[in-house]
């Protein structure tokens, strides 16, 4: 006699689908009586206890739970018993043995006889542990962030590039507004920045794609006044690669530009020489007297690159200082000596025609002398292009006439000075 196959309809197999799902369940489940024991606990429960399944039996869940979380559990448990709900969920803490808290997600049922009357509940228990853990320092990172930005002006805007909507944070609109204004869409901000920024605060090469990032510097009208903004721009992209996002930091650096403009300002000699700089050799010229006229001496360096190539560039720095006392060496006190450029050298002599024809002689001599860096011998000389003038003018004019003769001395093949009066000295 052949034996009939169980349907789903048939105790014996519901049974075992249930213990099957019960034992093998991916989450901790258990079954607890009308007090609150355990009655069965599948593996998955034990482990996350870390006690053995016949250790879990007859326990009362207030021996695992923490003190803090078992009057919540309770309050829960008896409304159940009560009526008044038919089941709930929780979060809460188990104390593993040795005092590990492990956070779980609770989810409870009460099982009822054909009466309707509470005879057991069921309880799905999920690890979320983890999660917790991400949540903690996503809450620690949060307030990190809040910290900082309460240490500076400014703040957060995005732009959603498929929607094309602008829209800057609360703070970065109370910072440009005050304190009761409404967040600002694209075109109240742009209105905001100065006319004359408007290409630094262009989003344009974001929007399409051809950057990732970049930083722009611009005027932002606000209700501390105009103020300087140093606005980080990054790009979101889809995992196609689409530009979909762009979120940008804006920070008042207001008070850093001024302390920069002011260094730029004061800042007349150059750092590796002591020689001026382009603005101090401007502005000492401005005030040098002279009845006699000024020669005007522009020159670079024949070889420079030569020993930057073969020594380096600390012995390309020992030349350029070397190179400057000589120059200064060559010269009157009163006499003007800037570093203009990498190896471009000015020289300003105070005097007629031949005083400055007399230096530059000097200064080719001069620089005949080779001179000993660290890794052997430097042997650079030096093409000169001077002009003489009575007539006193603003010093970048007469330094592109010197610049031209600089060039002819060089093409007629360096080591060579190219001197002349200026095309407008007065006679």
């Amino acid at each position: 006699m052949v034996a009939e196959p169980y349907t789903a309809d048939d105790p014996k197999t519901r049974l075992a689908l249930f213990d099957f799902a019960f034992e093998n369940a991916p989450i901790g489940i258990a079954l607890v009586d009308l007090e609150g024991r355990i009655i069965r606990g599948n593996a998955a429960f034990a482990k996350l206890l870390s006690l053995p399944p016949d250790k879990i039996l007859g326990t009362h869940f207030k021996d695992f739970t923490h003190p803090e979380d078992i009057e919540a559990d309770l309050i829960l448990f008896q409304q159940v018993l009560q009526g008044r709900r038919d089941g709930y969920t929780i979060e809460k803490r188990y104390l593993r043995p040795f005092g590990e808290v492990v956070h779980v997600l609770i989810h409870v049922a009460a099982m009822r006889d054909a009466e309707g009357k509470v005879v057991r509940f069921i309880s799905q228990i999920e690890d979320i542990t983890r999660h917790k853990e991400h949540e903690r320092q996503l809450a620690e990172r949060a307030a990190q962030l809040e910290l900082a930005l309460e240490a500076i002006r400014g703040g957060f805007w995005q732009m959603d590039i498929l929607t094309g909507k602008f829209e800057t944070s609360d703070r970065l609109a109370q910072f440009i507004g005050g304190p009761t204004a409404a967040r600002l869409d694209l075109e109240r901000y742009v209105d905001r920045v100065n006319v004359n920024d408007g290409a630094q605060a262009d989003l344009t090469p974001l929007i399409a794609g051809t950057l990732d990032h970049n930083v722009a510097e611009y005027r932002l009208d606000t209700v501390h006044g105009e103020r300087w903004m140093r606005c980080d721009r990054r790009l979101l992209r889809d995992s196609d690669g689409r530009p979909v996002k762009i979120v940008g930091m804006a920070i008042d650096f207001t008070e850093e530009r001024r302390r920069i403009e002011i260094l730029e300002e004061t800042a007349r000699t150059d750092a590796l020489t002591g020689l001026l700089n382009r603005r101090g050799l401007s502005i000492e010229f401005a005030t040098l007297q002279s009845a006699d006229g000024f020669a005007i001496l522009a020159l670079d360096l024949d070889g420079f690159k030569d020993v930057n190539d073969a020594h380096g560039h600390a012995a390309g720095d020992l030349v350029l200082q070397t190179t400057a006392a000589r120059l200064a060496s060559a010269v009157r006190d009163q006499d003007l000596v800037a570093r203009t450029g990498g190896d471009e050298f000015v020289v300003v002599v105070a005097g007629d025609r031949s005083a400055g024809e007399a230096a530059a002689s000097r200064i080719l001599e001069r620089m005949h002398e080779p001179i000993a860096v660290a890794t052997g011998i430097a042997d650079v000389r030096t093409s000169i292009g001077g002009i003489w003038t009575n007539a006193k003018r603003d010093v970048t004019e007469l330094l592109k006439e010197a610049d031209a003769l600089l060039y002819d001395a060089k093409a007629a093949g360096k080591d060579a000075v190219k001197f002349q009066s200026s095309s407008r000295t007065v006679v």
